[in-house]
């Protein structure tokens, strides 16, 4: 039979206690990845261009975190003409500044 909704959780790992196993496992690449630098260096200059740009765009994403895109829904049904007024001449003056630049 299984435990019932809200139940206390018994056994097992406490929240927030890392994995043994991935914390292992990240700790072991990041030395081999640190004891080999220089022979990785010297193998990307070995490489061709294109084949160089495509290593460091799959580093990057380990390195840098992707941006996702945002979506706006506006229901200008439920706003005002004040505030729709409001929106327009926010809109336009972004446009005046961006075309200053």
């Amino acid at each position: 039979m299984s435990k019932q909704k809200g139940t206390k959780k018994t056994g097992g790992r406490a929240k927030g206690t890392p994995n043994k196993v991935t914390t292992d496992l990240r700790t072991w690449i990041n030395e081999l990845l640190n004891d080999n630098r220089k022979q990785f260096i010297a193998d990307l200059k070995k490489l061709e261009p294109q084949q160089r740009v495509m290593i460091f765009e799959k580093m990057l994403s380990y390195a840098i975190p992707k941006m996702q895109s945002v979506e706006a829904v506006l229901d200008f049904n439920r706003l005002t003409d004040e505030q729709i007024d409001s929106i327009i001449s926010e809109i336009s003056k972004q446009i005046e500044n961006d075309n200053k630049d």
